[in-house]
């Protein structure tokens, strides 16, 4: 079986790279939106970090993934309570999707046939402990994007609808994506991701040769690529499930918890979601590096990607959300050691 492009041999994106691995260490950041141009590698990401991460133990037959019998959800009828591994699931959520699909409704089947009330899971269902990726979300109907982020931050899907009373786990990652020109997001949409990064195709000659060049490999010669960056790939993971344990132990001082709170005063974010997320990514990331406790430098590192999207749109600021972020970053902070 084909796996997919090893996620340590996506050449630059950085910081979609880094924003990825956060939101795997933590999925308590809350996602990541990706916004920029086709073909940079957006879905490839996903997908990669996805097969990267360790499989789910779930039980066989559990429509919600459940990694334990005690935790499948009363409504589920359960054919084998077998406990296997699977790889972490990534479902795609399409444009034109209805909300029964994926929330999920009466099971119409049944109802016919047996005059059985029984629930036919949705979207939400399969993506619990894994991933759900959105193409060219600033085209989602807004109730859908309205409905996945509640769904997103509760971890939890309710469905009161047709004579049913249906509650299951619903945690997953979402990942978004869209290219700028074809439409924005709302900004209370915007808001209610965790984290935000720019891609763009590269620039110089040498990085798109090399971008070709992996991808070629990969199609035409599978075996010997995934052989060379398969220990990548591990050593990767097992920085993040180190990172996972280390996290539960960091430490977030006075002085961070301030420089998190000034800097989002400075920035006109509104509401407190931006703090809690720019703290969440750099404790995350220090963790990642191994750290004992979070310092300025960290949030200065994630400080772009954790508030450029919770910014009062300037019609006056030519430089940007990014440039401007950067600047205020500075004047907060002060200029990097």
């Amino acid at each position: 079986m084909t796996q997919p492009f090893p996620f340590s041999a996506i050449v630059g994106q950085e910081e979609m790279k880094q924003a990825m691995i956060l939101t795997a260490i933590d999925p308590g950041i809350g996602g990541v939106l990706v916004f920029g141009d086709r073909g940079t590698g957006k879905s490839t990401a996903v997908r990669a970090l996805a097969a990267l991460l360790p499989p789910i133990h779930a039980v066989a037959s559990c429509p919600v993934n459940s990694a334990s019998l005690d935790k499948c959800p009363e409504w589920a009828h359960l054919t084998s309570t077998e406990i296997v591994t699977r790889p972490t699931p990534v479902v795609d959520l399409p444009l034109g999707v209805t909300e029964d699909r994926v929330v999920g409704a009466l099971d119409i089947e049944k109802a016919l046939t047996s005059g059985e009330k029984a629930f036919e899971p949705g979207l939400l269902a399969r993506a619990n402990r894994g991933y759900l990726y959105i193409d060219e979300v600033n085209l989602l109907e807004d109730h859908i994007v309205d409905l996945l982020l509640d769904v997103a931050q509760s971890g939890e899907n309710v469905v009161e609808r047709e004579g049913l009373s249906i509650r299951h786990p619903a945690r997953f990652v979402l990942v978004g994506s869209g290219n700028p020109e074809e439409g924005e997001l709302r900004p209370q949409l915007l808001d209610r991701f965790g984290l935000s990064v720019e891609v763009a195709s590269p620039k110089d000659i040498d990085t798109r040769i090399e971008v070709i060049r992996r991808r070629d490999t990969y199609e035409t010669d599978y075996d010997v690529f995934m052989e060379k960056w398969r220990p990548a790939d591990a050593a990767l993971r097992d920085r993040i499930l180190a990172a996972r344990e280390h996290l539960k132990a960091m430490e977030s001082s006075d002085d961070v918890l301030r420089d998190c709170a000034e800097l989002c005063l400075a920035l006109g974010s509104d509401g407190l979601r931006g703090e809690l997320t720019l703290l969440k990514a750099a404790r995350a990331l220090a963790a990642f590096e191994g750290d004992t406790k979070v310092t300025r430098e960290h949030v200065r590192h994630v400080a772009p990607s954790a508030l450029r999207h919770r910014l009062r749109r300037d019609p006056l600021d030519e430089a940007g959300s990014t440039t401007r972020v950067a600047r205020v970053v500075d004047e907060v902070l002060g200029e990097p050691a």
